[in-house]
């Protein structure tokens, strides 16, 4: 049973201050630590000190801080916080009892347990702001990741979120959604913010103006990109940039969830998947999908896995997006067929053995004429192939006819790049026995070649243990030539 995640003891809020008092007892070190961090703020400052140091005397001037000399609760009256940093433990706990008697959250500086709220470490780029708290716990590590979070972000973040408030108004006018949706990101992400960040304010206005007119009559976009074979770390971050940007991912069932969840979780998702023997839509269906997603105006992810490109049948989709004048792009994802590669540490092209590799799937053998590349097969290319578990016996048996030696090396993957692949490695005429393995459920990926010699097989398991299981490559008799 998992375990419940830890909860706040103290929920972090912002506190508006604009033209409201807050107050701070104490004239030493600690009250300057909160009043300098309090400066950052318009609040308006009242410290109460009998004994001011000469640096809070300088801060007081500087500030424009009201200065009071002797506390008295009245003090406090008006105020919407109060600190108690007089270093005297006696003194403090008379603030924090004066200021809970009048209704005002009270700081005392390190006396956690006397604490209505806790003072974070702030990375101030006003009007944004980025507070981190440990609950009193740990101070120098809410130090430690202030000073991270802010060499990560641009000086000039404050300048934009500013811009972005002057555009406020405007952008409301946009369609509730896609448009508004879309403004706002490519504002953060585009042009303004370069503009913004070059210290070009006049261009950076112009650009977001621009924007915004074409917000206002932007068209529907869609992306096809390649999954990857099933990790998520293995997606591109073009990839999961334009997941974030979607408003609708259209994905393949082969796409596991953990891809498709890197998307924006207000993303409509639609499945449209094809495995074998059980296809949700047709390509045709899919098609007029993704054109009348695009009309609509939306920004579109179809998501294919391993690579659009590489038996995705991306050809038609792309054929269907130009002939309805639908603007897509293609992202390249990372094939199956390297990643089962990678699994086994094996070279799909060595020097001296292969120079050249064949992508196909199991079904190109069906008929009875050889495929062009079964010569490159047997002249020594690396033959990788997709979808072919339930048509091994006739792949080998007909590469076996064509003249690839019956010994030529074989690597298998189930569930290429993902933590429950499953490896196998065996020879051509072991190939047949995948056929009758049913608890091979995922996809199936085969290497065949003289270079898959040059693999890792020491987490594969032999093929050859199941070889008396599989369809025998006598299968292929009577086929013509």
């Amino acid at each position: 049973m998992p375990q419940p995640a830890p909860k706040l003891n103290a929920f972090p809020v912002f506190v508006r201050v604009e033209d409201e008092a807050v107050t701070i007892v104490g004239g030493g070190d600690e009250a300057l630590a909160k009043a300098r961090l309090l400066g950052q703020s318009s609040a308006t400052l009242r410290i109460v000190a009998e004994s001011a140091s000469p640096d809070m005397l300088g801060f007081i001037a500087q500030s424009g801080a009201t200065h009071i000399a002797a506390y008295e609760a009245s003090r406090l009256e008006g105020s919407v916080m109060v600190f108690a940093a007089s270093g005297d433990e006696a003194l403090d706990r008379r603030v924090v009892q004066d200021a809970r008697r009048l209704g005002i959250p009270v700081n005392a500086v390190d006396r956690p347990e006397l604490c209505d709220f806790f003072t974070p470490a702030l990375v101030n780029r006003a009007p944004v702001a980025i507070a981190i708290g440990t609950e009193g716990a740990g101070p120098v590590l809410a130090q430690m990741l202030r000073a991270r979070i802010d060499r990560m972000l641009s000086p000039s973040l404050g300048r934009l979120a500013a811009l972005a408030a002057s555009f406020r108004a405007a952008a409301e006018s946009l369609p509730r959604g896609n448009s508004r949706r879309r403004f706002w990101s490519e504002f953060f992400g585009g042009a303004p913010a370069r503009a913004v960040e070059a210290g070009k304010l006049s261009q950076a206005h112009d650009a977001a103006a621009d924007l915004l007119r074409s917000a206002a009559s932007a068209s529907g976009h869609i992306a096809l990109v390649g999954a990857g074979p099933g990790a998520e770390d293995l997606l591109t971050l073009r990839a999961h940039r334009l997941l974030m940007e979607a408003d609708v991912i259209v994905h393949d069932a082969l796409v596991p969830e953990a891809v498709v969840a890197m998307g924006r979780r207000d993303a409509e998702r639609l499945a449209v998947g094809k495995r074998k023997g059980c296809h949700t839509k047709s390509q045709a269906e899919i098609n007029a999908l993704l054109v009348e997603l695009g009309r609509e105006g939306k920004r579109v992810v179809r998501l294919k896995s391993g690579d659009p490109l590489v038996f995705g049948r991306a050809g038609e989709e792309m054929a269907a997006l130009r002939d309805a004048g639908v603007a897509y792009e293609v992202v390249p994802g990372v094939t199956a067929a390297f990643a089962a590669a990678a699994d086994f540490e094996l070279p799909l092209t060595l020097r001296g053995v292969s120079s050249s590799m064949v992508f196909t799937t199991g079904h190109d053998l069906k008929g009875n004429s050889l495929p062009d590349w079964a010569k490159l097969a047997i002249s020594g290319a690396t033959v990788v192939v997709y979808m072919g578990r339930s048509v091994a016996a006739e792949v080998a048996g007909r590469l076996i006819e064509a003249g690839l030696s019956p010994d030529t090396a074989v690597a298998v993957v189930e569930n290429a790049s993902l933590g429950n692949r499953r490896r196998f490695h065996g020879t051509l005429a072991d190939l047949p026995s995948l056929e009758a393995r049913a608890d091979l459920s995922g996809p199936v990926m085969t290497i065949i070649g003289d270079a898959v010699a040059g693999a890792n097989f020491e987490r594969s398991e032999p093929l050859a243990a199941h070889r008396h299981e599989g369809a025998p490559i006598a299968a292929t008799e009577g086929v013509q030539q």
